[in-house]
């Protein structure tokens, strides 16, 4: 954890000096994409000795199958490599050499590599083979048509900024960077005709940056002090179970799951905040001119502490992963996507029991907030008192539902993540399929539009903002593609 630390921090004064003296301006891609790599290996090695090979290896074979399989069938063979690969590691730190240990091990860049090889991989098949009327407007405007160099490849995968905490990015908005077009806008003239283009002042990363550095050390404080006189453990404590009562129990539960997520938000930040320095990550301007800097963010700690739904938390925590699985899964599955979404999800994180435990409770959780959100939410929002009081009672079911699900993907172990489910008597599990028998899903599938007007504010945006939020540049010289993506992020600036 301390070498993590301090190659993060390294890793912040080397995106300052990159994008001073390596910019965009002053020196050509080719540069800046060795440089990246170089930094993000050495970091690597520096971190996790000889083992950081498996970055080098996974991304070279993904890269190999790509150029000999084609793009009709490449995405479904590196998904099932870069996957395999990955559970194969997994299992091989957990079950042979560290089981149950916290330590920053190279399993978890892998799963950033993960994603990023499985995400291009769906990428080029969507730009290079699929027709484009047959994607939606996320696949049309993240669609990569040219196969990338193997040094792109490797700085994209392996790059200092995110090799060790991420997050995601799409390939498109990471080779715009590289090549310094973040800061373009191009517009099509109405006759469709002409292309005009607007350079941009370069907008200073600085203020979101110290925001992000200081958000860092109050998560880092709270972790160091709070977090291990609140351990989550004591919630399967004997003398614990016996003697409190059921609300302080359930409200322990809550402050010690809540005191573990700022070493995530001290993580995440971070990361975000070295991709900020380095120049990326940029996302246009808000509608008071302000600068938005959270392109690749991966969380939103606001929305998570007070989300209302199962859902809002969701989207608003491991915000890049989320739009991965719905990429790659979701938004591609041919049956039950919900649930096969959350077994990849599960099959990412690792091979530790406690995971899939809260996946597939996970599932429950989700089918049975959203039938009761679109079931009986409208009969509550007509009066600002009345939907107040809802939003209290909905944020505090929501709070101990999540409590309740990631429990053991905390303790990890089957045996104590059944020892408190069976203390509870499972009750949200045996709640949620009485909701489910109760209020049918297909009723809740057709009542989503009906109700759509009195959809929250923030819900539309987030949902907005995820088709906006990877919108690039291409980097192909085909003129057709340069017309679409432009749209695409002329559109996404304009919002």
């Amino acid at each position: 954890q301390v070498n993590f630390v301090v190659c993060q921090l390294f890793a912040l004064l080397a995106a300052v000096w990159f994008r001073t003296y390596l910019h965009s301006s002053k020196t050509s891609p080719f540069i800046r994409h060795v440089v990246a790599t170089l930094l993000g290996l050495y970091l690597a090695l520096f971190c996790f000795g000889w083992y950081a090979l498996h970055f080098v290896i996974q991304s070279g074979i993904s890269y190999y199958i790509m150029i000999i399989i084609g793009v009709e069938n490449m995405h479904k063979y590196c998904f099932v490599f870069a996957l395999g690969y990955l559970t194969v590691c997994q299992i091989t730190r957990v079950y042979i050499f560290d089981y149950g240990q916290y330590s920053a091990d190279f399993s978890g860049p892998m799963m950033i590599i993960t994603q990023k090889i499985t995400s291009l991989a769906f990428e080029i098949h969507d730009g290079m083979f699929r027709k484009n009327e047959d994607l939606t407007p996320s696949q049309r405007c993240l669609a990569v048509r040219r196969m990338p160099s193997l040094l792109e490849y490797l700085s994209y995968n392996c790059n200092f900024m995110g090799i060790l905490a991420g997050p995601l990015c799409s390939y498109k908005d990471y080779i715009t960077f590289i090549e310094g077009r973040s800061y373009q806008l191009q517009q099509s003239e109405a006759n469709g005709k002409e292309d005009t283009k607007y350079e941009q002042t370069d907008p200073s990363p600085n203020i979101a940056v110290a925001q992000k550095l200081l958000i860092c050390g109050l998560s880092l404080l709270f972790h160091m002090t709070i977090t291990k006189t609140l351990p989550v453990e004591y919630n399967i404590d004997d003398n614990f179970r016996a003697t409190a009562s059921w609300p302080v129990r359930f409200f322990y539960l809550y402050v010690s799951l809540m005191a573990a997520r700022p070493k995530y938000y001290f993580a995440w930040t971070l990361a975000d905040a070295i991709n900020n320095a380095a120049g990326f990550g940029f996302r246009g301007y808000d509608k008071n001119g302000g600068t938005r800097w959270d392109l690749i963010s991966n969380l939103r700690i606001q929305q998570i502490e007070f989300s209302t739904s199962f859902k809002m938390f969701l989207d608003n925590w491991n915000i890049q992963t989320a739009l991965w699985l719905k990429r790659v899964c979701y938004e591609r599955a041919t049956f039950s996507p919900t649930i096969q979404t959350f077994i990849l999800s599960a099959i990412w994180h690792g091979v530790y029991p406690g995971y899939y435990l809260t996946f597939l409770t996970g599932v429950l959780m989700t089918l049975a907030a959203r039938a009761i959100r679109n079931n009986i939410r409208h009969y509550f929002v007509e009066s600002p008192a009345v939907k107040l009081c809802y939003d209290i009672v909905t944020w505090m079911a929501t709070q101990a539902a999540i409590s309740y699900t990631v429990v053991p993907f905390v303790l990890l172990s089957v045996k104590p993540s059944f020892t408190f489910y069976s203390s509870c008597y499972f009750c949200l599990h045996i709640a949620s399929i009485l909701v489910l028998l109760v209020f049918p899903l297909k009723r809740t599938q057709k009542g989503s539009k009906k109700h759509e007007s009195v959809q929250p504010v923030w819900s539309r945006k987030l949902e907005e903002e995820s088709l906006l939020q990877k919108n690039s540049y291409s980097t192909t010289n085909n003129s057709f593609s340069q017309k679409q993506e432009i749209t695409c992020r002329y559109q996404a600036l304009k919002q």
